[in-house]
């Protein structure tokens, strides 16, 4: 659930929440302390202009610049991005051999992103099938970025729930096996602490874009009481000003979390 929200005090903070439009009555719920994005739609745009899909994902990579720095401005606790899941091995070859020579070469060239803006970088997913050169530039982001205080920027890479929920009930069934914890003091906490995502909020607001009405597998413990907004964009055109609609669409929903409004 939210916490009271304190606008970062920044020109540029101020700026990107004058331009949301809210009142200030409004604005302390206005702002998600974690904002998920399912990024999809990257083949489709590519195919609509003739393009091959690999310039899809590349102009999805380049989209992801201008989002990350305005949820930092905004003071956005944490980011998670939904990069490639369990089940998109399946996809061919040449696809996933691009992804995976993308994907180190975007951590190396907006690592000094991360730097400059006090962000701390984390991966949310297995590392098993991952190869090394990916491995070494999200264990170099991630060591560079350890000591950051600002807004966590997750990707979700080799990421698929389900596994993440198994791998956390193996580890807690370890836990009782050695004798530190026993099955009866096993509570919501405890399986949000073995999650890849432990120590982060839970989202308060998902955003899918491309027009599906589907989760893929995507942080199903985590979004409980997520909001959902979807938006017919693909994820190429996906820009700041979607995202400005997303929060005043997100500011004016009632989250009661499961309780009655009062009367």
């Amino acid at each position: 659930m939210s916490k009271t929200f304190t606008p970062p005090q920044t020109e540029d903070a101020r700026r990107e929440l004058e331009a949301l439009g809210l009142s200030k009555d409004q604005l302390p719920g206005a702002i998600p302390r974690h904002i998920a994005i399912i990024m999809d739609g990257n083949g489709r745009w590519a195919k609509a202009k003739g393009y091959d899909r690999s310039k899809g994902h590349a102009a999805g990579a380049e989209a992801l610049i201008p989002i990350i720095k305005l949820c930092c401005n905004l003071g956005v606790e944490a980011l998670t991005l939904y990069t490639f899941s369990t089940e998109n091995w399946t996809r061919p070859n040449s696809e996933v051999g691009f992804l995976m020579e993308l994907c180190p070469e975007y951590l190396r060239r907006e690592r000094q992103l991360l730097i400059d803006n006090n962000m701390r970088f984390r991966h949310v997913g297995k590392r098993e099938g991952l190869p090394q050169t990916v491995l070494d530039e999200i264990d170099t982001t991630l060591e560079v970025t350890k000591d950051h205080t600002g807004m966590t920027m997750s990707l979700a890479l080799n990421y698929g729930s389900r596994a993440e929920i198994i791998d956390a009930v193996q580890s807690i069934a370890q836990r009782v096996t050695d004798g530190d914890i026993k099955p009866q003091d096993i509570d919501e906490t405890t399986i949000s602490d073995a999650l890849y995502t432990g120590g982060l909020p839970d989202p308060d607001l998902l955003i899918r874009t491309a027009g599906e009405m589907r989760l893929s597998n995507y942080l199903l413990w985590q979004i409980s009481y997520a909001e959902l907004w979807v938006t017919d964009a693909y994820w190429p055109d996906f820009s700041c000003d979607h995202l400005r609609e997303a929060l005043r669409n997100f500011a004016g929903r009632n989250r009661r979390f499961g309780a009655v409004e009062p009367r």
